[in-house]
């Protein structure tokens, strides 16, 4: 959707992601999709590592407006994504000779993703990642995420597993399913535990596994 007074196709937000090497810190220039990172200010960025919104000052610095700098470094294949939001001047509507004059400053906030909750949770489930960006899951018996076809490249979100009252469920995962060093994800297995795990996608047919975060209470 483009701003008002702004060039048709200007969008609210641009993306930028980077598969780290190892012991890296900075992040500049093209990323993995050949877009060259910068932002107008780093008021106006939110950093993500794996899935996990970093803080800024504390886990990153973002002075230079084409670089982002971690505080600790990455891991080898670590995702990092900067989401960078633009800050419009709003051009006039009515010409000044006419009378009309609109100035000023435009921030535009990204919005909140669509949520899926599914209390009856059970056997193989392909998540709508189109329709939803997070995903609520009330386990009723053992699931399987199976891969599904609609991730967008970028696009992030957490899933929140939750144990019924009986508990001991599992969670599979399907191949696009990675975790770090293939490892798999291990949930809380008491009964009406709640883990939320986070997600990013970088690829079609990659949705990579941030750690889970156990037994929220």
């Amino acid at each position: 959707m483009p701003y008002i007074g702004n060039q048709p196709g200007t969008g609210t937000r641009n993306r930028f992601i980077y598969t780290a090497t190892a012991s890296q810190t900075t992040f500049s220039g093209a990323d993995d999709n050949g877009k060259t990172l910068k932002y107008s200010d780093g008021d106006y960025i939110d950093v993500y590592l794996n899935g996990i919104c970093l803080v800024p000052v504390v886990d990153y610095t973002a002075t230079s407006k084409t670089s982002v700098v971690l505080i600790q470094a990455a891991s080898l294949n670590d995702t990092l994504e900067v989401v960078a939001y633009d800050i419009a001047t709003i051009s006039d509507t009515v010409s000044k000779a006419d009378g009309g004059r609109f100035d000023g400053l435009v921030t535009f906030v990204q919005a909140v993703g669509q949520t899926e909750t599914n209390t009856t949770a059970t056997g193989s489930l392909t998540l709508d990642y189109s329709a939803n960006q997070n995903f609520v899951l009330t386990l009723t018996g053992n699931v399987t995420l199976a891969n599904p076809s609609t991730e967008a490249v970028g696009q992030s979100g957490f899933i929140v597993f939750i144990q019924d009252g009986t508990g001991g469920r599992t969670v599979s995962l399907g191949t696009d399913y990675e975790t770090a060093a293939g490892a798999g994800i291990t949930l809380s297995s008491t009964a009406s535990a709640t883990d939320i795990v986070p997600y990013i996608v970088a690829a079609s047919g990659r949705i990579l596994l941030g750690a889970p975060q156990l037994n929220f209470s």
